[in-house]
């Protein structure tokens, strides 16, 4: 992948113009048109043009996946292997993402509107990493032998599911695709995958790698299309053993009233946050602070479930650190995602970029004063903003309480810990925190306090594969990454024998 670093705009432009995305479905080991033969067009976010007819994949075609992936399943083609064989698959799975990581790259970059450089550096190889460490450790797993008496032998063993249903967002899709796909594989469930329509293409050809490392067809189904039919269908199919869902609250909610309303299947959700970033009188270095204020509110647009959107700051430093964050801001390029030189890319749509736009009037109708934001690179026919910064915000304006998914700081400011705190915690969300602090007491103290799923101390969005990731409160339950994750992929069973 450092040779695809190396390469300037000429050369992904140049590739990007050869691209002939697949959008067809994927099912039972082939790809197919929607029964219906509808489609419908996904459009770059960088220029706005067609980038490809995908299918609108509905009821009809849920079912068939479904049945792909449960046939799959109860015949044991993919669950009944050894975990030793499982693992050699899994492992060329993610040599064979590796192998086209130009090609995932470029979907996710044109599709979604990431810069390139961070589709190459941190996507694809994140993706593979993910599905490598699940395929590791799936032979390291054991079961359980109950403390019993002599005349008995007591087994607690794990046993997939069955047949899982992931539905992932845009903003993320090949990350948050891999996070459900390796531990409901590894552990020998089938899957059937709904991605986000803004965002369907990489992972139609992460499903084809699968097969071709050796998945058998049907453990790995993708059916795209709009969320109200193919999403519903799929929350509502009776033959759904689990949906685990990332996304908004309130489409997550949705799937709780499909469980309800058909088979109780379990659900498992992450629903998205409005993380803050504390900042005490006695952070250590500013400049560090504002480094990772401005990239956890503008790292992909804006467009991350965990963004730090809420800077909580101490009024005896905040205009010194808002400062610093408005240079460093200020310092990020705005411009086509094929252009490695560019530090933000555009919007995913023009139904997003609204959303933002429209939050920033509100802010400035609720008495904040509006810092950047404004529309850019109209000719381009893409859908940009600049980073924006809203200060003087009342921690219960909407803008500070509500997710908009953009690159929008909302600055609160206070006067002590404990007032720091309960202003953080002042939010239907749990998904992540910050505390930035030198005192190690007021880092554990606060860290403990703050009601969120991923607590940051001294830094921003820090992560990997071992390290479980969901949240709290209306952020939802359950987790991706880490060996947790296998929890939600597994039932335990419990055998009991008579040896008298």
């Amino acid at each position: 992948m450092n040779s695809l670093l190396e390469r300037g705009k000429d050369d992904w432009l140049a590739a990007a113009d050869a691209v002939r995305p697949e959008g067809r479905l994927y099912i039972d080991g082939n790809h197919r048109d929607a029964a219906s033969g509808a489609t419908f067009e996904t459009r770059s976010p960088r220029d706005g043009s067609g980038l490809a007819d995908v299918a609108r994949g509905a009821d009809a075609d849920v079912d068939a996946a479904v049945r792909a992936a449960r046939a799959a399943f109860d015949d044991g083609r993919w669950r009944t292997r050894s975990p030793r064989a499982r693992k050699h698959v899994m492992l060329r799975w993610a040599e064979l993402i590796r192998e086209h990581a130009e090609d995932l790259a470029l979907l996710e970059t044109l599709d979604m509107g990431k810069p390139i450089v961070e589709s190459v550096r941190v996507d694809v190889p994140s993706a593979a990493y993910c599905i490598q460490w699940y395929a590791e450790a799936l032979d390291k797993l054991y079961d359980e032998i109950g403390p019993s008496g002599a005349d008995t032998l007591v087994t607690i063993t794990r046993e997939p599911l069955g047949v899982v249903g992931a539905v992932v967002p845009w903003n993320y899709p090949l990350i948050i695709a891999s996070w459900k796909l390796a531990p409901a594989i590894a552990t020998g469930n089938s899957v059937v995958l709904k991605p986000a329509e803004q965002s369907s293409l990489s992972s139609i050809l992460l499903a084809r790698l699968a097969v071709e490392a050796g998945l058998p067809p049907g453990v790995l189904n993708v059916v795209t299309g709009i969320g109200p039919e193919a999403g519903q269908a799929l929350g509502r199919h009776p033959d759904v053993d689990k949906i685990a869902f990332t996304g908004s609250g309130e489409v997550g909610r949705l799937f709780l009233r499909y469980a309800a309303d058909s088979n109780a299947k379990q659900v498992q959700l992450e629903a998205g946050g409005k993380s803050p970033q504390l900042v005490l009188a006695d952070v250590d270095d500013l400049a560090a602070a504002a480094e990772a204020i401005a990239w956890g509110v503008c790292y992909n647009a804006g467009q991350t479930c965990n963004a730090g959107s809420r800077l909580i700051v101490d009024r005896t430093i905040k205009d010194e650190l808002l400062g610093r964050v408005v240079d460093v801001v200020e310092g990020f390029v705005v411009g086509d995602p094929l252009d490695p030189a560019t530090t933000m890319g555009p919007i995913v749509d023009q139904t997003q970029l609204d959303r933002v736009l429209n939050y920033l009037d509100i802010g400035r109708d609720e008495g904040a004063e509006l810092i950047g934001g404004q529309r850019v690179r109209l000719e381009s026919g893409g859908y940009f903003v600049e980073p924006a910064v809203l200060d003087r915000v009342a921690n219960t304006a909407r803008v500070a309480q509500e997710e908009i998914f953009g690159p929008v700081l909302s600055v609160v400011e206070f006067a002590g810990v404990d007032e720091g705190v309960a202003l953080a915690n002042q939010t239907s969300y749990g998904l992540a925190a910050s505390v930035w602090t030198r005192d190690l007491a007021t880092a554990h103290r606060v860290s403990r306090a703050l009601g969120a799923g991923t607590v940051w101390v001294n830094t921003f969005d820090a992560t990997d594969v071992f390290a479980p990731f969901g949240g709290v409160k209306g952020s939802g339950f359950g987790r991706d990454k880490s060996l947790h994750a296998l929890d939600e992929y597994t039932a335990l069973k419990t055998t009991w024998i008579d040896l008298s």
